[in-house]
């Protein structure tokens, strides 16, 4: 809306002023991009449940893997395409006609799906990456491009270090790709090396300049190395650009994407500035948060924009009292626009499933009714243990819920001897692929001893990277919240746990980040995953 039309508000909806040529296209990258983070790999049925709530939430393109790179991204790709409803389905491809290929067949079940192919176009990425010149890059362009659209009308393509490209170059590439049939034209600062004006312009620049360009759709893929990614990729739209790749979170390589939860409110709330508009429910947008969280074992950070804890949350007496006279002092935005609520509804031990169901809704979660009996069990049973039940302790039994609820490997029970006359002895009993084992193990200190009975249930060589606990809320009763990360042949993963005892939080998360590194491989047998 321009300031004219927001002037009018009143005799005019939003949808009456919203002009097609004003929507910006929402290109979730979240299941490939996001997935490359370093310890965020999801399990294929976590990767269902994030692109079936994308898809709800009004998502127009969900990039769900990239195809070629494994099976099991081959068939989460494919599953996505057939239960999609509403979104169109992406796989990405290099520049290489098997690629292209894998990918079409990944897409097919679609009832819309794209091909997404890029190539490295700057000097850096032509010498060191592939060893090519310019004629090679153009020539690779043509051929991926004419195959991908060979497959399907909707085709796009990436220049990947697009920042650090020759503008002329940059042009000649572009056109190459409009010629063979890209719909979609993205610009990507792969490196997170631009700043606002400069990605603005390259945009400008590139529409005015390439022939043909008034006829596709230009995308921005900003990484947020220095902390503008949000920032480039809104610079991009108000120069023609209208597409945005973004991640839930800013989830992403080295710094992360542009957040698409940023991207989506910063346009709802400035559209006085930027009039523009998506079709993205902002009131799913914390939902979405909790859930991407939730699988990748990705805490958000208290004070991130939009759906961080402290988004909404004033402590100074300056802020408290402003906001009870009137909230838009210190708030632009307001809690439910993005899924929040304001309730004084306690839980406790004599709290009923109804209750239970609407607290879980408020704070953002849906879930299945196996899902929900489970997580209800759960509740009462640390309700019984705690004197009050905060909206935090809730959400750290759903997370961990959602986060475990396909995992071959479950914690049965947890015994453990310690003090200062030592040995620290942990008696621990697993549940791995509907079978239980017992085992005792020594260690220096609890953790150590708990660990090492996982290990010696468990084998394997992935080695302890990051060991930290915090408390969920205030109190001596408060739930311990731990994080542990492993390494295993250069790859991460994270686990997350929690509980009011720290070693039973510590055994949780360590077998659910255990549970990520064995579902990677989903041809390991079940006799593989115990000891002899």
């Amino acid at each position: 809306m321009t300031s004219e039309t927001n002037s009018d508000s009143k005799t005019k909806s939003p949808k009456e002023e919203r002009r097609e040529d004003d929507r910006v296209i929402i290109f979730d990258t979240t299941l490939r991009d996001g997935e490359q983070c370093p310890g965020a790999t999801m399990t294929y049925e976590e990767k269902l449940a994030v692109a079936e709530l994308l898809d709800d939430m009004g998502v127009d393109v969900i990039e769900a893997g990239f195809p070629i790179a494994s099976q099991g991204d081959f068939e989460s790709v494919s599953e996505i395409a057939k239960r999609a409803k509403n979104s169109v389905i992406c796989g990405l491809s290099r520049a290489q006609i098997p690629d292209i290929d894998r990918c079409a067949e990944a897409i097919k079940p679609a009832k819309r799906g794209r091909i997404h192919t890029f190539i490295g176009t700057s000097p850096l990425h032509r010498k060191y990456q592939m060893g090519i010149d310019q004629d090679e890059v153009l020539n690779r362009i043509e051929k991926s491009v004419t195959r991908a659209r060979s497959h399907t009308d909707d085709v796009e393509w990436s220049c990947m270090d697009a920042t650090r490209t020759e503008e002329d170059f940059l042009c000649r590439c572009v056109e190459m790709a409009i010629q063979c049939g890209a719909t979609t034209v993205n610009i990507p600062d792969t490196v997170g090396y631009a700043l606002p004006h400069e990605f603005a312009e390259l945009i400008k620049m590139l529409i005015e300049r390439v022939p043909g360009a008034d006829e596709i759709v230009f995308s921005t893929h900003c990484h947020d190395d220095l902390g503008l990614a949000v920032a480039n990729s809104l610079a991009g739209v108000t120069k023609g650009a209208r597409q945005v790749e973004c991640t839930i979170n800013g989830l992403g390589e080295r710094a992360g994407n542009a957040a698409l939860e940023e991207i989506v409110m910063a346009i709802e709330t400035r559209s006085d500035a930027m009039p523009y508009w998506t079709g993205i429910d902002t009131t799913m947008l914390t939902r979405a948060s909790k859930l991407v969280s939730a699988v990748t074992a990705f805490p958000v950070q208290y004070n991130k924009a939009i759906v961080g804890r402290n988004a909404f949350a004033h402590e100074s007496g300056i802020h408290q009292d402003g906001v009870l006279k009137n909230a838009q002092t210190f708030e632009i935005m307001t809690p439910e626009s993005v899924g929040l609520t304001q309730s004084n509804l306690v839980m406790g031990k004599h709290s009923g499933r109804h209750a239970f169901r609407e607290k879980l809704k408020e704070l953002g979660y849906e879930l299945g009714d196996n899902a929900f009996e489970d997580a209800f069990v759960r509740f009462k049973a640390l309700a019984d243990r705690k004197k009050h039940v905060y909206d935090e302790d809730i959400e750290a039994l759903v997370d961990q819920e959602i986060a475990t609820a396909h995992d071959r490997i479950k914690l049965v029970s947890l015994t453990v001897i310690a003090g200062t006359s030592g040995p620290q002895k942990a008696t621990l009993t697993l549940d791995i692929d509907g079978k239980q084992q017992t085992h005792e193990a020594q260690g220096d200190g609890p953790v150590d001893a708990t660990f090492a009975a996982i290990k010696a249930m468990v084998p394997h060589t992935a080695t302890l990277e990051l060991y930290q606990v915090h408390a969920v809320t205030e109190g001596t009763d408060a739930q311990a919240e731990v994080t542990v990360r492993l390494e295993e042949d250069g790859r991460i993963a994270t686990g997350r746990g929690s509980d009011t005892d720290t070693l039973v939080a510590s055994a949780r998360a360590y077998i659910i980040a255990l549970n990520k590194i064995f579902a990677r491989d989903v041809r390991k047998k079940p006799e593989t995953m115990m000891a002899s």
